[in-house]
C-alpha cells in the first residue's frame, strides 16, 4: 500500500469553525494513525471572500490544538507551492488540456460570473457555448474575447462512487452542472483547483463535510477525465446545533460559539475542545471518552466514523472541560486561569494562589470565574432571609443571637488562618451542642452574601483578610438588627 497522505485545505475566509477542525483533526488522525503525512493547503482562489490575518488564525489555531502538519506553506515537501494562488499559472494549462480531450469547453456567455464569483448558469440550464465549434471558440479566444472555462458533462449517464463512509452512492448526471473550471482572471474554482491540488501533491484520502457528497461525481469526472487515480473519499456527518426549544439544526452562531477560537477565549481547553469534537462523528470501540491527542491517533480506524449527524452537546464539553481543569497539576491551573480572573491590580492578586486552590474542582469553564469570586471584590446586597439554612438549624432570629459572640472570638485569632478559623467555629458550636453547620453557615453569609461560595468561612475569610471580614460581620448585624 502506498504512504497515506492527506490534507487540510481551508480557505482564508475568517475563524476557524468546529466543523472545519473536525475535518482537520479526522485527516490528522487518519494520516497519523496510518503513518503517513499531514498536508496543510491554503485554499485562497476566491479572492473576493479574503480575510486578513485569516492565515494566521489558521496556524495559530492548528498550533493550539495540537495538529502539526508535515509539509505546508512552511515546509515544503517538494510538491508546493502550498497556497493556491501561487499556484495560478499552472491551472490553466490543465484546463486547456481538458478542452483540447473534450471533456471542458470555452464559454463566452456576456457576464459568465456575478460579481460575487457564483456562476450565471442553473444547473439544469445547458450553456449555449456547449454547442460551439471548437475552431471558432479557439479563434474567440485567440482575439481576446473574455470567457470562462467549462466542465462538459455527459448528462444521459450515472455516476457511481464509494465513499468510506457512506458506501455506495449513485447520481445522475443530469442534476450537474458543467460547473466553471477556470474563471475570466484565469483563477480556478474550487472545485478545479482541489482536484489538480490533490493529484499533483499525491493526496490519497480525501477528508471532508459530507455537503460534498453530491459534488463528488464532477470531480470524478475530471479525474477520469485526465486518467488519473481517484482517492479514497472520506465524507463526513454534519454537526448540528441544538436550540434552546430542542430544535435541532445545523450549528450555527444561534446555538452559541462556533469557533475554536471562540471557545478558547471562553475558557475552554484546546485539548478539551479537540478531545470533545474528535467523538462528533466518531466512536472507539469502548465507552471510553478521555483521550490524549496521541491516544486518539492510535484507536482512530475510519471505520469508526458515523452517518448520522452528529449534535454539538455544550453540557457535554462543559463535563470533559471540567475533567481535564481537575486533571491539571495546581500550578498549571493557576497560571491559566488567572487571565480570566479579573483580579488584576487588585488587593486579590496576591492571594491567587489561594482562591486558585479553591477554584480548581469547581470549575468546569475558566470564564465563570469572574461571577464566582465577584463576591471577594464587592459584598453583594442580600437579605436576612439568606440565613435561614434549615439542615444546619440557621435562621435571622438565631443568628442575630450568635454572631456577636462568634465575632468576638474570631476577633480574638491570632494568626488568621483557614484552619484557626474554622477551630473556632467548631468550638462554638460545640460548646452550645449545636451543629456545626448552624455557625458556619451563619459567617459564611455574613461574609459572603451567597449561598453558594468556592470554599468555606475558613478559606473565604483568609483570603478577605481579619479586618475586612470582622466588617463585613458587622455590617450583617446591622442588617440583622435594622
Amino acid at each position: 500500500m502506498s504512504e497515506v497522505r492527506t490534507r487540510f485545505a481551508p480557505s482564508p475566509t475568517g475563524f476557524m469553525h468546529v466543523g472545519n477542525l473536525r475535518t482537520a483533526l479526522y485527516a490528522w488522525l487518519l494520516a497519523r494513525s496510518e503513518g503517513g503525512k499531514f498536508i496543510l493547503r491554503i485554499e485562497d482562489t476566491d479572492q473576493a471572500r479574503y480575510v486578513e490575518n485569516a492565515v494566521e488564525v489558521i496556524y495559530a489555531t492548528l498550533k493550539s490544538a495540537g495538529l502539526s502538519h508535515d509539509e505546508g506553506p512552511d515546509k515544503d515537501g517538494g510538491y508546493g507551492p502550498y497556497i493556491q494562488s501561487e499556484r495560478k499559472t499552472l491551472y490553466r494549462e490543465y484546463a486547456e488540456k481538458l478542452v483540447a480531450s473534450g471533456h471542458a469547453y470555452y464559454c463566452f456567455c456576456g457576464k459568465c460570473e456575478e460579481e460575487s464569483g457564483d456562476d450565471i448558469h442553473e444547473a439544469s440550464e445547458l450553456c449555449p457555448c456547449a454547442g460551439m465549434d471548437a475552431a471558432a471558440a479557439a479563434e474567440k479566444v485567440a482575439a481576446g474575447c473574455p470567457h470562462v472555462i467549462r466542465q462538459r458533462i455527459d448528462r444521459s449517464k450515472v455516476s457511481t462512487f464509494t465513499d468510506a463512509v457512506f458506501g455506495e452512492i449513485q447520481i445522475e448526471n443530469k442534476v450537474l452542472d458543467d460547473q466553471i473550471l477556470l474563471k475570466q482572471d484565469n483563477m480556478p474554482t474550487y472545485n478545479f483547483a482541489n482536484v489538480i491540488d490533490d493529484h499533483l501533491m499525491h493526496i490519497t484520502h480525501v477528508v471532508r463535510g459530507s455537503e460534498y457528497l453530491s459534488s463528488t461525481p464532477k470531480y470524478n469526472l475530471l479525474y477520469q477525465a485526465f486518467g488519473w487515480e481517484v482517492p479514497t473519499y472520506v465524507h463526513l456527518p454534519l454537526i448540528m446545533g441544538r436550540d434552546a426549544e430542542g430544535n435541532v439544526s445545523k450549528l450555527s452562531k444561534r446555538h452559541g460559539s462556533v469557533s475554536f477560537e471562540n471557545l478558547v477565549s471562553e475558557g475552554y481547553l484546546p485539548e478539551a475542545i479537540v478531545n470533545y469534537i474528535a467523538l462528533l462523528g466518531w466512536s472507539p470501540k469502548s465507552d471510553r471518552e478521555i483521550f490524549t491527542l496521541d491516544e486518539l491517533a492510535q484507536a482512530f480506524r475510519i471505520s469508526g466514523l458515523n452517518k448520522s449527524p452528529a449534535v454539538f452537546d455544550y453540557d457535554k464539553l462543559r463535563w470533559m472541560n471540567s475533567e481535564y481543569i481537575k486533571a491539571l497539576p495546581p500550578e498549571k491551573f493557576a497560571e491559566a486561569a488567572l487571565p480570566f480572573a479579573g483580579i488584576t491590580g487588585t488587593v486579590l492578586e496576591e492571594k491567587w494562589e489561594l482562591i486558585a486552590g479553591l477554584l480548581h474542582n469547581r470549575t468546569e469553564v475558566f470564564s465563570e470565574i469572574p461571577e464566582k469570586i465577584s463576591f471577594l471584590l464587592t459584598q453583594p446586597e442580600y437579605q436576612v432571609e439568606l440565613f435561614n439554612h434549615k439542615k444546619s438549624k440557621s435562621d435571622p432570629e438565631n443568628t442575630r443571637a450568635d454572631l456577636p459572640e462568634l465575632r468576638e472570638l474570631l476577633a480574638g485569632i491570632s494568626e488568621w488562618k483557614a484552619e484557626n478559623i474554622s477551630e473556632v467555629l467548631s468550638s462554638f458550636a460545640a460548646v452550645r451542642e449545636i451543629k456545626a453547620g448552624r455557625p458556619m453557615w451563619q459567617v459564611r453569609i455574613a461574609v459572603s452574601g451567597c449561598a453558594v461560595t468556592p470554599g468555606g468561612p475558613g478559606e473565604i475569610m483568609e483570603i478577605l483578610g481579619k479586618e475586612e471580614s470582622l466588617a463585613r460581620i458587622d455590617r450583617a448585624l446591622i442588617k440583622l438588627n435594622a
